[in-house]
């Protein structure tokens, strides 16, 4: 019998690929927390310009997930491109790069 312990936490921070990538219209972004941690997480084009603040909370140690809708901060879409997201959750920094098709 397969049994899973919930209570498992990761070992160390993370920053997966987003998925879809690429995506349209919408992508998952998945973090890694092995404890709790002031979570901020930017999206930027790559001119280096802030596209949107997804996160920037508390947030207890885990796996979790966030959705990103194309949008920017003023809740307008975004053109197709390559994007950045960046976290920084305490001391762990990481960026990836993804791709939005229109």
């Amino acid at each position: 019998m397969l049994t899973i312990d919930e209570d498992v936490l990761p070992e160390d921070f993370a920053l997966h690929q987003n998925y879809p990538n690429p995506f349209n219209p919408t992508t998952q972004i998945q973090y890694d927390l092995p404890e709790d941690q002031f979570v901020n997480i930017v999206i930027y084009d790559v001119m280096g310009r802030n596209i949107r603040n997804l996160m920037n909370v508390n947030q207890t140690a885990g796996y979790h997930v966030i959705r990103w809708d194309a949008r920017n901060d003023m809740g307008e879409g975004v053109a197709a491109g390559m994007y950045i997201y960046t976290i920084q959750a305490g001391e762990f920094n990481a960026s990836k790069k993804m791709v939005l098709l229109k």
